[in-house]
C-alpha cells in the first residue's frame, strides 16, 4: 500500500477510488453515491456501476476533483470507513462458537449482487448474492465460487407487436467490478481441467463483496480449443452438453480453485445440484492427500457438504443421458476417481441397475452430502416427496431433508426513505447482528409518519416508471405524442399493485387477466381506482410463457387500460429495487406448491409493501390475516384450469371487498388507519424474520457448525473414524439382506403395551443396528419412534435376540411396527445408509 501513497501520506486518489469502486459493498451501502455522481452523473444513473464510471471518466476530471478539498475529504473519509469496516469485529466473531468454522465454500451457478455484474437470472442468484452480502455484514467466513458469463442471462425487448425479443449483449469484464486473480508475481491464476481430447484452461476473476470474496471461472481463454471457450458463454442457454460442461467447470474447476488458493474450508455449500461435482472433486483431492480409497475419502468429506435444493418439481433437476456423461466424464471417473463408470453413474441415479436411467445432479448431491435442506417449510415437505425414491420403505416424514426458509438482504432492497425510517427507530447497525428488538421498535412509528412514508415511496416509483417508459417508447419508435404520453401514465395518489416475476406458466402471471372486464372495472372505479405495474421475462425457449407476456401487452393497448396498467421491459435487479420500494401491494400468484420459496415479496416488507399472495413458499408460513392477504385454501390442485378460474375470482373479490376499500378508508387527516396498522405489523413481524440476518445465522447454527464438527471428527487421526464408517457401511451392504424378524409377543398391563420381538441379526455386530417400534402420526401428531431394549440372546449358536419396548396403550398395539435400521457413531441415517427392515 505504501507505493500508492502521496508525499503527504494520503493514498493516491485513483487508487482510493478504485478500492471503493471494486468493493461491491457499494451495492448496499450508498455512502459513496455522491462521489460517482460528481464524476459522471448521467453514466451513474444509467449504470449504477462505479467501476464503469471510473473507467470512463478522464484523468483530467479526476485530478480536478482531487484538487477540491471537499471532494478529497469525502474520498478519504470513505476510504477510512472501508478500512474500519474490514477490521470491525462482527456477529460471527462475537459469538465465539466453541467448535468454530474457519471457512465455507459456497458454490452457485449465478449470483445477483448488482445490475453492474449481470451474471444472474432470478431467484437462485438472488438467494446466493444476498447470502454473500449478509455473510459480509455478519463476518461469516464464506468464499463464493461461480462462473463469469460472456453474455449472462438475456435482455428483454418488447417489439411493436408486443412480442418478447431476446438479446445477448457482451459482458465486458473491463467495465464490470471484477479483476483478474493474479499471483504476487503478476501471473494470472488459471485452473486446468483435463477434458476428453484436450485440456481446458479456466481464468479466475475476483469480486470483492465487503469481507467476502467471490471467485468467478471463465473459459474464454485464448489457449482453449475454440468450442471450449464458449462453455461460460451464456447463463441457462444452449443444450444439455453445454449445461453439463458448465457444471463440470463450476464443480470440479471450482474445487480445484479452492485448492489453488490454499483455502481449507470445512464446509462446502452447494446452492442447487448444479454444483454437485464439487463434492466429487473434494473427495478426489482428499483421496490423494490422505492415501485413501475414493469411498473412504467421500465418507470423510461428505460430512462437511451441504446441499440446498430450490426445486419443487422433478423436471427442475438437471438430468443428463448416460452417453453424454460418458463422453464428458469417463476419464475423470475411471482415472481420477478410481471408480468404474457404472459405479460413477450410480452416484447420480436412483436405481443403479437401470442402464437407461439418466444421471441426476440432485441425486448426486444427495449421495455426496452430509445434510440437505429445502428453502421453506412447505418446500421441505415437497422435497421429501421428490426424494422419496432414494429412500425406499422409509416413511416420508423421515426423508432426510430439513429446511431453512430463505431471507433477503434488507439493506440491498430498502429505499433511501426506508433506510432513514429504520435507522431512526432501529439504529444504523440494525442489520449487522441480531434482530430481536426490531419488532418492538417498529411498532413505535406513528401512523402519520408511516402513511407519509408510503405516499412518498409510491410517488418516487411513479416517477421512475414514467422515465423508464419514456425511454422504452422512444426506442420502440413511437410518435412524439406517443412518447410524451408516458409522462401522464399512472397516478401517484392511487393504490398501486406490483407484479415482477419470471414469466412461467406455473407462476400464473396472467391470473388477473382471467376476466379482463372485471379487472377494468377495478382499475377505473370512479372513486377507488387501482393501478398495476407488471414486469418479467419469459425464457427464450418457453413459447407458452412468452405468449403470457404478449397477452399483457395486448390488454394494456386497450384504451380503458392504458393509463392504469404498464409493462416494463427488461426487468433487472435495479428495476426490481424500484418496484418493491414503491408498490403498496405485492402480488404473487403461483400454483401451490411449485414456488419453492419466492423472495420478491420479502423485499417489499422493509419498504412497507403488503403482500397478497398464494399460500405457497415463504408466504405459507408467514401469512396471518393482520399481515396481508392470501389466495388459495392451502391445498394442491396441480395444473387445473378450473382451480385457476376459482382463484382468479377469489383474487378479484379480495381486491374489491378488502384491499381497495381498506386503502381508501381515510380518516379526517387523510390516513387509512387500518392500512397503516396492517403495514406496521407486516414491517415489524415479518421483515426481521425473512431477512438474511435470520437465514444466514440459521445456516451457521443449524448446518455449518455441526457439519464442520462432523468433518473434523471423521478426518482426524488419519481419517480413523472415516475408515471405520466405510468398513461398517460395506458390512451393512453385504449382510443386510440376511436380517430377519422372528416371533412377536404383545401383552397389555393396564396403561401400557409391552411388545417383544425376535430379531435375527446374522453376523452383524449388535452395536451396528437399532431395533425400534414405529407408529404413524395421527392428525397433527408426529410419528412415534421408540427404541427397543435388548433383553436376551435366544441361542448361543445363532445371532438371534429378543428386544422389548413399553408404549402407551392409548393406541392399539397393532399401530406399532418393529423395524431394524443401521446405526454407527456420527452416521446420518438414512441419508448415508438408507437400509431399513420392517417386521411383516
Amino acid at each position: 500500500m505504501n507505493d500508492k501513497l502521496r508525499p503527504d501520506g494520503k493514498i493516491e486518489v485513483f487508487e482510493a477510488l478504485s478500492e471503493l469502486a471494486l468493493d461491491m459493498r457499494w451495492s448496499w451501502n450508498h455512502a459513496a453515491d455522491e462521489i460517482w455522481i460528481k464524476l459522471d452523473e448521467d453514466l451513474w444513473h444509467l449504470t449504477h456501476n462505479p467501476w464503469c464510471v471510473l473507467q470512463t471518466v478522464s484523468h483530467d476530471k479526476i485530478e480536478a476533483l482531487d484538487a477540491d478539498p471537499e471532494f478529497r475529504s469525502q474520498v478519504d473519509t470513505l476510504f477510512k470507513l472501508k478500512q474500519h469496516e474490514m477490521e470491525r469485529e462482527c456477529w460471527f466473531q462475537q459469538m465465539k462458537y466453541p467448535s468454530g468454522v474457519s471457512g465455507i465454500a459456497y458454490f452457485s451457478m449465478e449470483f445477483m449482487l448488482s445490475e453492474a455484474l449481470p451474471i444472474y437470472s432470478g431467484g437462485l442468484g438472488n438467494v446466493a448474492g444476498d447470502q454473500l452480502k449478509a455473510a459480509s455484514d455478519l463476518g461469516v467466513p464464506v468464499t463464493g465460487i461461480g462462473l463469469l458469463y460472456q453474455q449472462g442471462y438475456f435482455r428483454q425487448v418488447i417489439d411493436k407487436d408486443g412480442r418478447q425479443q431476446a438479446i445477448f449483449p457482451y459482458n465486458d469484464p473491463g467495465q464490470m467490478p471484477v479483476t483478474p486473480m493474479r499471483w504476487p508475481n503478476g501471473e494470472w491464476l488459471r485452473i486446468k481441467l483435463n477434458l476428453p481430447g484436450v485440456a481446458i484452461w479456466l481464468r479466475v476473476w475476483k469480486v470483492r463483496v465487503g469481507r467476502v470474496t467471490l471467485y468467478l471461472l471463465d473459459s474464454n481463454d485464448v489457449a482453449n480449443y475454440p468450442p471450449y471457450r464458449g462453455i461460460t458463454s451464456e447463463l441457462y442457454g444452449g443444450d444439455d452438453y453445454l449445461r453439463l460442461m458448465q457444471e463440470i467447470v463450476l464443480g470440479i474447476g471450482g474445487w480445484r480453485l479452492i485448492e489453488a488458493l490454499e483455502l481449507k474450508p470445512e464446509v462446502c455449500h452447494l446452492n442447487e445440484g448444479h454444483a454437485a461435482f464439487a463434492a466429487l472433486e473434494r473427495a478426489r483431492s482428499y483421496k490423494e492427500e490422505a492415501g485413501l480409497s475414493f469411498e473412504s475419502a467421500l465418507t470423510v468429506t461428505r460430512a462437511g457438504n451441504l446441499f440446498t435444493t430450490h426445486t419443487a418439481v422433478d423436471a427442475g433437476f438437471d438430468h443428463f443421458s448416460p452417453n453424454l456423461v460418458r463422453q464428458c466424464l469417463i476419464d475423470y471417473a475411471e482415472i481420477e476417481l478410481g471408480l468404474s463408470f457404472e459405479k460413477f453413474l450410480g452416484l447420480g441415479r436412483c436405481k443403479g441397475s437401470d442402464d437407461q436411467e439418466y444421471f441426476n445432479m440432485a441425486y448426486l448431491a444427495m449421495h455426496t452430502c452430509g445434510a440437505v435442506n429445502a428453502v421453506s417449510r412447505l418446500h421441505g415437505e415437497v422435497s421429501r416427496r421428490l426424494f422419496e425414491p432414494l429412500f425406499p420403505r422409509w416413511p416420508r416424514e423421515e426423508i432426510p431433508v430439513g429446511h431453512v426458509t430463505n431471507g433477503v438482504h434488507m439493506p440491498s432492497w430498502d429505499s433511501a426513505q426506508a433506510d432513514e425510517l429504520w435507522t431512526t427507530y432501529c439504529g444504523k447497525d440494525r442489520w449487522l447482528g441480531g434482530v430481536e428488538t426490531h419488532e418492538r421498535d417498529i411498532r413505535q412509528i406513528p401512523d402519520e409518519i408511516l402513511w407519509q412514508f408510503r405516499t412518498e415511496s409510491r410517488k418516487l416509483l411513479i416517477e421512475y416508471v414514467r422515465k423508464r417508459l419514456y425511454r422504452q417508447f422512444a426506442v420502440l419508435g413511437q410518435s412524439h405524442e406517443g412518447v410524451e404520453i408516458s409522462k401522464q401514465l399512472l397516478d401517484p395518489d392511487i393504490l398501486t399493485v406490483g407484479f415482477a416475476r419470471r414469466f412461467a406458466v406455473y407462476k400464473r402471471p396472467n391470473l388477473l387477466l382471467n376476466d379482463p372486464d372485471r379487472l377494468l372495472r377495478l382499475l377505473n372505479h370512479p372513486t377507488r381506482p387501482m393501478q398495476l405495474i407488471v414486469a418479467g421475462k419469459a425464457h427464450p425457449a418457453d413459447q407458452e410463457a412468452q405468449s403470457l407476456v404478449q397477452q399483457w401487452i395486448e390488454f394494456i393497448h386497450r384504451p380503458e387500460a392504458r393509463r392504469r396498467v404498464v409493462f416494463l421491459e427488461d426487468c433487472d435487479m435495479l428495476m426490481t429495487e424500484h418496484l418493491v420500494q414503491g408498490a403498496d401491494v405485492w402480488l404473487n400468484t403461483p400454483r401451490r406448491p411449485w414456488e419453492a420459496s419466492g423472495t420478491s415479496g420479502m423485499k417489499a416488507l422493509v419498504n412497507g409493501g403488503i403482500n397478497l399472495s398464494e399460500l405457497d413458499g415463504w408466504w405459507a408460513e408467514a401469512f396471518a390475516p393482520e399481515l396481508g392477504w392470501a389466495l388459495g385454501d392451502g391445498r394442491e390442485y396441480g395444473n387445473d384450469p378450473v382451480q385457476d378460474g376459482i382463484e382468479a375470482t377469489a383474487l378479484y373479490n379480495l381486491l374489491e371487498s378488502q384491499v381497495i376499500p381498506e386503502f381508501y378508508s381515510h380518516n379526517e387527516a387523510g390516513i387509512s388507519l387500518a392500512w397503516v396498522a396492517r403495514m406496521r405489523e407486516s414491517m415489524a413481524r415479518l421483515t426481521p424474520l425473512f431477512s438474511t440476518n435470520r437465514s444466514v445465522c440459521e445456516y451457521v447454527e443449524k448446518y455449518y457448525l455441526p457439519l464442520a464438527a462432523s468433518y473434523h471428527e471423521r478426518e482426524k487421526d488419519g481419517a480413523a473414524l472415516g475408515n471405520e464408517i466405510q468398513k461398517w457401511s460395506q458390512n451393512i451392504i453385504e449382510k443386510w439382506s440376511a436380517l430377519r424378524f422372528g416371533e412377536t409377543c404383545i401383552q397389555t398391563d393396564g396403561t401400557d403395551h409391552v411388545i417383544e420381538v425376535e430379531a435375527n441379526l446374522e453376523n452383524l455386530d449388535l452395536g451396528h443396528v437399532v431395533v425400534e417400534l414405529y407408529a404413524e402420526g395421527t392428525g397433527r401428531a408426529l410419528p412415534t419412534r421408540v427404541r427397543m431394549e435388548l433383553v436376551r440372546k435366544l441361542s448361543a449358536a445363532a445371532n438371534i435376540y429378543t428386544y422389548r419396548a413399553r408404549v402407551p396403550a392409548q393406541r392399539p398395539a397393532e399401530d406399532y411396527t418393529a423395524r431394524i435400521i443401521p446405526c454407527f457413531r456420527g452416521v446420518k441415517v438414512p441419508l448415508e445408509r438408507p437400509d431399513i427392515l420392517w417386521q411383516k
